[in-house]
């Protein structure tokens, strides 16, 4: 349905020109959550009070950044003054201009997914112009995973030549920073972590609570349990930095987070299915 025919019938008026300029009321509404972890492209987000946060404070200011509550990174070497960026879907020439005014400049992009909150494009009727945007002002390397590669461009616009793809394992320098790139399927084919100095940059593979859903085009729950496994089996307790802040707080310590999220109840493919419904 779509949300003008929508609004329409649950409010019981035809015009609705009071809403015009909130943004597209053509788009096609396939379902509708209070839970702004559930946002994907094709929901409603409802607003409701809760007992640890309100609906409301996800659809202020921004209303696609503040209910995908979205986490950018920036990565540097304060020697070399050279950095990168970790999932630039908003704001990227903010985050561009927050190095420059700290002494550092932009040598590459990191991209943990393809979908719209994370490296730009169209979703729920707003564009997001990310990466695109970025690349017009700087012209560096995309690291990507190799299996991701073609989706990155498809939702982007971003030539596949000007996409740097890799495979798991592969390491990216940053001045004297060495970054591994974690091939973690499950949220999309290409999904990846980066794994640093005792960080772990987890994208939509981890929260810490909970991980990236596997009903979107591209997402696999086995492969997804599996990416789960080998995080879990990281040396040296690394400190989990999500993709999304769905959590009280916004990073934790890998064991903490083996111990509090549910994700790592299950101990084998079956009670992982049974967990996640199917």
């Amino acid at each position: 349905m779509l949300l003008r025919d929508l609004v329409s019938a649950a409010t019981g008026r035809g015009s609705l020109d009071a809403l015009d300029g909130v943004g597209d009321l053509d788009v096609d509404v396939r379902t509708i959550t209070h839970d702004s972890r559930q946002v994907a492209p094709g929901s409603l987000y409802c607003c409701v009070p809760g007992a640890a946060h309100d609906g409301h404070d996800f659809a202020a200011g921004d209303m696609i950044a503040t209910q995908m509550r979205n986490f950018a990174y920036l990565i540097g070497d304060r020697e070399t003054g050279d950095a990168v960026v970790v999932d630039p879907a908003y704001a990227a020439g903010e985050l561009v201009d927050t190095l420059e005014a700290d002494g550092m400049r932009l040598s590459g992009v990191l991209v943990t997914h393809h979908h719209p909150d994370h490296v730009g494009g169209t979703m729920m009727g707003f564009t997001l112009k990310g990466l695109a945007d970025l690349l017009e002002r700087e012209s560096v390397p995309v690291h990507v995973n190799i299996h991701e590669a073609k989706w990155v461009s498809r939702v982007t616009d971003v030539a596949l030549s000007d996409l740097t793809p890799h495979r798991h394992g592969d390491k990216v320098a940053v001045g004297d920073i060495e970054i591994e790139l974690l091939h973690t399927p499950g949220h999309t084919p290409g999904s990846q972590c980066f794994l640093l100095d005792g960080r772990l940059v987890a994208g939509d593979t981890l929260f810490l609570d909970g991980c990236g859903r596997t009903d979107f085009p591209g997402g696999n729950v086995d492969d997804m349990y599996r990416s789960l496994q080998q995080l879990a089996n990281l040396t040296g307790d690394p400190t989990v930095f999500p993709g999304h802040w769905y959590s009280e707080q916004p990073s934790a310590a890998l064991e903490d987070v083996k111990r509090t999220n549910y994700v790592y109840r299950a101990s084998n493919l079956e009670q992982w299915h049974m967990l996640m419904g199917g």
